[in-house]
């Protein structure tokens, strides 16, 4: 199997083993490891604005979740394979693999949450966190958000009902979801990933995954959360959050939510939709670059 390569060129792929099986990667550039993980319904293109230029002057490395793009999508039931810690096990690997041990780290969406949890349970390997359109337990979302809680919680559903409502029509769900999400209600900020994006959607096991995910996200990633609640524990490492200015409430802000877990926060909204890199590449590109250096 190739990989796709036509919208990162210069970008070397890889196919690094893990305990959920091969997980693609692709990188480039040199100087200090930065890693960025996709959100739902996207694969590693999602960041295709942005990755070139953060090359010039980071180490950048793109990763499929599994279940997503090219990687492997492991059997599961009840979201087990799917938990974040287990997800996050696939980034410690892929980026060990790759010659990194410490490395910053900018997710979106579901990327986010594996890279939370990644911070949480190994604080050492993240030197920087870049958190983008979550909030830490799906607090203070705002109305622009309740079709995209709406169907994450109908993907968390005991199987197989969401699966078989997906797999007939699994095109349109997914581009129902990317609409719904963008500020402009339309497949526009979309059209030079859409192949690939439906490509990597369109199969049963993927569906599957997908909602496999979901489920870890209602239940065992849920449940992590909360016990690092109650335990205080806290992101030690420089944390920067953006998120959609019309998803979530001003008051109180997203930035005020995170100050309850996280010792160095900071962070804006940004004028687009769910699909910040994007939607928004120039804002996100320059908010990473001022962080990360």
């Amino acid at each position: 199997m190739s990989a796709p390569s036509d919208l990162l060129p210069g970008f070397t792929s890889h196919w690094i083993d893990t305990d959920a099986g091969k997980i693609f990667a692709r990188s480039a550039g040199s100087g200090e490891p930065l890693l960025l993980l996709h959100g739902f319904g996207e694969t590693h293109l999602a960041w295709r604005r942005i990755a070139p230029r953060l090359a010039k002057r980071f180490r950048v490395v793109l990763m499929d979740l599994r279940g997503y793009g090219w990687s492997a999508a492991p059997a599961s039931e009840k979201g087990a394979a799917y938990a974040k810690r287990a997800m996050a096990g696939d980034v410690a690997k892929v980026m060990e693999e790759l010659g990194a041990i410490e490395f910053a780290l900018v997710g979106h969406d579901r990327g986010a949450r594996v890279g939370l949890r990644l911070a949480l349970d190994h604080p050492g390997r993240v030197k920087k966190l870049a958190l983008l359109d979550i909030a830490p337990l799906e607090e203070a979302l705002g109305d622009g958000n309740l079709a995209r809680v709406g169907r994450a919680r109908f993907m968390s559903f005991e199987a197989p009902r969401p699966e078989t409502l997906i797999a007939q029509d699994a095109k349109t769900f997914l581009f129902d979801a990317l609409k719904s999400g963008a500020k402009s209600g339309t497949l526009d900020p979309f059209t030079d990933a859409l192949d690939a994006y439906a490509q990597a959607f369109d199969d049963p096991l993927r569906i599957h995954a997908f909602c496999e995910d979901f489920r870890a996200g209602e239940g065992a990633d849920k449940e992590a959360l909360l016990v690092d609640r109650a335990a205080g524990k806290r992101l030690i490492m420089p944390t920067l959050v953006l998120w959609s200015a019309i998803h979530f409430p001003e008051n109180p802000s997203l930035l005020e939510v995170w100050r309850d877990w996280a010792d160095d926060v900071s962070g804006e909204p940004v004028d687009c939709g769910h699909y910040l890199a994007e939607e928004a590449p120039e804002a996100v590109l320059s908010a990473l670059e001022a962080f990360l250096s």
